[in-house]
């Protein structure tokens, strides 16, 4: 017996299965450039392995404008070839200058925004142009439709981001000072994949810990957005059960994450699919729980947030505690990270090859 609901759901899933493809199609080609920054951070800023002032003047043009303006021109590219790619380009730098935080949500909405729209110009009026004029108008009308949308954005969604930014600091106030440290990841979690990490960890959390630190010597404070415990239980998904280029650049990116403290770095995985999400928060969730538990605090916040760091700023006395809440962490984000992997298996066509190819129904099943 057929059930009546199946018509209608199916319709939903090949949605949310083309939306994943389409993220990871937009965000996974630029590992590479994530990874090479993630690589320069990591040894060159003040906390770094090898600091270099005069190296370590890459790390914010890269996050800031580098990395956006890339998958900017990725989604642009998708939509509609390099002339949208370029548009998309020209869009997203007005989402750069907007706010002070990297972009890449963003980028991930004018990139394709942009692209759509130079589409739409092509074919109601770029097609009628005759030879003569048509490098002309190609190229005025990339820059003119380009140029206003990065003037929009500038002045739209870079405030919206700003605004939201705050709401979320009040948030995580708010959960903190009512003592549900645990459901702190809900918020924290998906603001880091956003990238608005540093926001909320020296915007709410850091001023909060200091202050508890001064009057016990120690705040878990500093734990609650710096423990790589999530992010290195999602990468070691995606190194078991991830597609072919996502298990190809997990491991590289685990050490980098861990060792060097950059958890910028396994943000591109959960943006290319989203679902992720959950296992970061479970993860963050956990680690909170057991911080909690055993009492786990830090003297000062570790920067970057490596592995070493933590035990660096670690009272004495305390390093077990903070290991167990990493490890909690890693373990419960992890086993969340495969379930929704699905063990790598029933990987859905459109994430394998970061395309937006709908899933071909058996000629059977069609005519059923």
């Amino acid at each position: 017996m057929i059930n009546e609901d199946q018509p209608a759901k199916r319709p939903t899933r090949i949605t949310v299965q083309r939306l994943g493809g389409h993220l990871a199609s937009i965000v996974m080609p630029n590992i590479g450039a994530f990874i090479a920054w993630g690589l320069i951070t990591a040894l060159f800023i003040p906390g770094g392995w090898l600091p270099n002032p005069t190296f370590a003047q890459l790390v914010d043009p890269m996050v800031k404008v580098l990395l956006p303006v890339l998958i900017g021109y990725t989604g642009g590219k998708l939509v509609h070839g390099q002339r949208g790619g370029v548009v998309g380009s020209i869009a997203t730098m007005g989402v750069v200058v907007g706010t002070e935080n990297p972009m890449f949500f963003g980028a991930m909405i004018m990139g394709p925004l942009a692209a759509l729209c130079i589409k739409v110009f092509d074919r109601y009026v770029g097609g009628r142009v005759s030879s003569g004029f048509k490098m002309l108008v190609d190229n005025f009308s990339a820059g003119i439709i380009g140029g206003a949308l990065a003037l929009v954005s500038m002045l739209s969604i870079g405030p919206a981001v700003e605004v939201a930014t705050k709401a979320l600091g009040n948030g995580v106030q708010v959960v903190v000072d009512a003592h549900l440290l645990p459901l702190v990841a809900i918020l924290i979690e998906p603001a880091k994949v956003l990238f608005l990490n540093n926001a909320v960890n020296h915007g709410v959390l850091a001023p909060l810990g200091v202050q508890d630190a001064a009057a016990h010597g120690k705040a878990i404070h500093f734990l609650l957005e710096t423990n790589p415990g999530p992010g290195l239980g999602i990468l070691l998904a995606c190194a078991l059960f991830g597609d072919r280029m996502v298990r190809a650049t997990a491991p590289g990116a685990m050490i980098i994450h861990f060792i060097g403290g950059i958890h910028e770095i396994y943000f591109p995985y959960v943006l290319a699919a989203p679902r992720l999400v959950l296992a970061a928060i479970a993860g963050g969730a956990a680690g909170v729980f057991v911080f909690t538990l055993t009492g786990a605090g830090l003297i000062a916040t570790p920067s970057p947030g490596s592995i070493i760091s933590l035990m660096a700023v670690t009272p004495k006395g305390g390093h077990l505690s903070v290991v167990a809440g990493v490890a909690a962490a890693t373990v419960v984000s992890f086993v969340v990270a495969a379930v929704l992997l699905k063990f790598g298996r029933g990987r859905d066509d459109q994430v394998e090859t970061g395309g937006l190819v709908s899933t071909p129904v058996p000629r059977a099943a069609a005519t059923r």
